[in-house]
C-alpha cells in the first residue's frame, strides 16, 4: 500500500456536514476529486454544503442524507442506499457532534445520555454499520473525531469530555483490531475551531441565569479562533498521509504535549498561565 492515500475518484462518508468542520472536511475532500456522501438532521444547510463542494468539479457525485445518528434503524440502512447511489465506499468521517456543559451534579441523566447517544454511541453505530463495506475498498480510512477535551478534561466537562475519551479510546483499539487489513483508524483531536459547537451547547436548566449562561457561552466561544477551513484541511491532509492520530491547532499540540509530560498536574498548570478557562 502507497504511503499516502489518494483521495481523487474515492467516495467519503461525512456525518455532520451541515456546517463548521464537517463541511470543512468534505470540501477539501472535494477539491482534490473525493465523491461525497453527506449526511447530517439538517437538510437546508446540508443542501448548501453540497453546493459548495460540487464548485469543485462538474464530475463529483454528492449525494445528501438527512440521518439522526441516534436512529439504529436510520443509520444500519444508510449504507444500502449509499451504495445504490455511489456503488462504493472508500473514506468514513464519523464528525456529527453536540455540546453539553455544566458539572456532574448539575448534568441530568437524560441529557448526559443524549450527549453519550451522538458524540459516541453514533460513531459506534456508523462504524458497525459500515465496516463490512469498507472491507470491500481497496484502500479505505475510518475517521473518528474526537477533541481537545478528548486529551485533557476540564471542570464543567465531565459528559463532553467522558464521550471523547471513549471516542479515543474506541478508534485508538479498533485500529490495532484491523492492523494488517486494508483499512486505517484516524483519530482527531481539534483544538479551538470557530464552529458553532459552544453556541449550541446544551446548557442544564435551572443550574445559571440567562446573564451568566450568555457570558459562559461568550467564555467558551472566545477560545474558538481557527477557521473551519484550515481546521478541514488539516484533518483531509492528515487522511493522506494515514495519520493515526491528527492534532487540529497549536493549542491542541501544546496540550496533547504537557498532558504527557505532566498527566496528572496538567490542569493546574493551564489554568496557571490562563486563569480564565
Amino acid at each position: 500500500m502507497p504511503d499516502r492515500m489518494i483521495l481523487r475518484d474515492r467516495t467519503a462518508v461525512v456525518t455532520g456536514a451541515a456546517s463548521g468542520i464537517g463541511r470543512a472536511v468534505a470540501i477539501s475532500l472535494a477539491r482534490r476529486g473525493c465523491h461525497l456522501a453527506l449526511a447530517d438532521i439538517n437538510e437546508a444547510q446540508l443542501s448548501e454544503t453540497a453546493k459548495l463542494a460540487a464548485s469543485h468539479g462538474q464530475s463529483l457525485r454528492i449525494t445528501c442524507y438527512a440521518l439522526d445518528v441516534t436512529d439504529r434503524k436510520a443509520v444500519a440502512s444508510f449504507p444500502f442506499a449509499l451504495l445504490a447511489a455511489h456503488g462504493r465506499v472508500d473514506i468514513l468521517v464519523n464528525n456529527a457532534g453536540v455540546a453539553l456543559g455544566g458539572t456532574f451534579d448539575q448534568v441530568r441523566e437524560v441529557d448526559f445520555d443524549w450527549l453519550f447517544e451522538i458524540n459516541f454511541w453514533g460513531v459506534v453505530r456508523m462504524t458497525r454499520a459500515f465496516l463490512p463495506h469498507l472491507r470491500a475498498s481497496d484502500d479505505a480510512c475510518i475517521v473518528n473525531l474526537s477533541s481537545l477535551y478528548g486529551l485533557i478534561a476540564p471542570p464543567g466537562q465531565t459528559a463532553y469530555s467522558a464521550s471523547k475519551f471513549a471516542v479515543r479510546g474506541f478508534s485508538n483499539s479498533l485500529r490495532y483490531e484491523l492492523k494488517g487489513s486494508n483499512i486505517g483508524v484516524t483519530v482527531v483531536h481539534p483544538g479551538g475551531v470557530a464552529t458553532a459547537i459552544a453556541r449550541n451547547a446544551r446548557i442544564p436548566k435551572g443550574t445559571m441565569s440567562a446573564e451568566e449562561e450568555q457570558r459562559r457561552r461568550a467564555a467558551a466561544e472566545q477560545f474558538l479562533t481557527m477557521p473551519p477551513e484550515l481546521a478541514g484541511e488539516t484533518i483531509v491532509k492528515g487522511i493522506e498521509r494515514r495519520k493515526a492520530r491528527i492534532l487540529v491547532g497549536t493549542d491542541a499540540k501544546i496540550i496533547s504535549f504537557l498532558e504527557r509530560l505532566a498527566p496528572v498536574s496538567c490542569w493546574k498548570i493551564l489554568t496557571r498561565f490562563r486563569p480564565s478557562i
